[in-house]
């Protein structure tokens, strides 16, 4: 498992070094605009614990840290208007999957019509 690095992008955000434009916070969760946006609803939802991955996530979050994750998707969903329509969560982990930030983070998407997930 990859070692966490406390100066990544994301750790820099929680620690307010970086502004962002927030959706949804609670005590375990922050989620914020992509700066980069992928589609008309791009939102980014990372926790607040320092994890790499869904792996490390996974294994060491406590109960309440993985419970507020999957909660915090649902708010996302609710408070950009994407219940009705539909939206497409994804998290990449790891090398293959082109995970950048090496602190777990979760994408919402919607707004549109996405089409296929993967193009090969």
């Amino acid at each position: 498992m990859t070692a966490y690095d406390d100066q990544n992008v994301f750790a820099k955000i929680l620690r307010g070094e970086i502004p962002c434009t927030r959706v949804y916070e609670d005590k375990y969760v922050l989620a914020f605009e992509d700066t980069n946006p992928q589609a008309p609803v791009h939102v980014l939802i990372i926790p607040k614990g320092e994890y790499v991955s869904m792996t490390d996530f996974t294994e060491l979050a406590t109960d309440a840290e993985i419970v507020a994750l999957n909660r915090a998707i649902l708010n996302v969903a609710d408070i950009k208007g994407l219940k009705g329509s539909g939206y497409r969560i994804l998290a990449n982990s790891g090398a293959d999957s082109h995970q950048e930030v090496p602190h777990l983070h979760v994408h919402v998407f919607g707004g549109r019509v996405l089409g296929p997930l993967l193009s090969e």
